[in-house]
């Protein structure tokens, strides 16, 4: 069993990246509409992705969390590290494509694609808080089995996912949202 917010957040760091690369590579072009109509488009994609990403199917996660069942003693609980590694071996090709699409537009609007991949990523990062909110809320952490996730390991909320099951905070070694347990000195 995969965190569901560890899930959802596997994309954000390497989304912010690529998009913070292809950005920064853009400004070196300065494209057939100039740098600074590319920086304003691509902030205005950056809010919008950022905001879609973030709201879009949150709905399902609510109702999937809403009808969730108690882990079995015999569930296996997956870490952190590996649900984040199958994550980026899945989208290591979307991730390349994305990067040379992302350079390759900036000919003509610099920048811009580059930004739109970044508010993805932040996108991604606001919806795993909002879960890990709602964790902390209930206090429970939400699973979904690893053989309901898609090829790439991703679609946490997808068509092939019947139900989500809980297990205690102290469960596994990723804290509400999906981020790295900080560990108590």
């Amino acid at each position: 069993m995969a965190r569901v917010a560890v899930v959802v957040r596997a994309g954000a760091a390497p989304l912010w990246w690529t998009g913070v690369l292809a950005a920064g590579l853009g400004l070196l072009v300065p494209g057939l509409t100039g740098r600074r109509i590319g920086v304003l488009a691509g902030a205005a994609l950056f809010l919008i992705a950022a905001a879609a990403v973030g709201w879009t199917g949150f709905r399902r996660y609510a109702e999937l969390a809403g009808t969730a069942t108690r882990a079995a003693r015999h569930d296996l609980l997956q870490d952190r590290a590996v649900t984040l590694r199958a994550w980026r071996r899945g989208h290591l090709w979307w991730l390349g494509a994305a990067l040379l699409l992302a350079v390759g537009s900036s000919f003509v609007l610099p920048s811009a694609v580059g930004m739109l991949l970044a508010g993805a990523g932040v996108g991604l990062w606001w919806k795993a808080d909002r879960i890990g909110r709602r964790e902390s809320a209930d206090g429970v952490l939400l699973w979904v089995r690893t053989d309901r996730l898609n090829a790439r390991g991703g679609r946490p909320a997808g068509a092939a996912v019947p139900e989500y099951r809980t297990t205690g905070q102290g469960a596994g070694d990723a804290a509400p949202g999906g981020a790295r347990r900080r560990a108590h000195a």
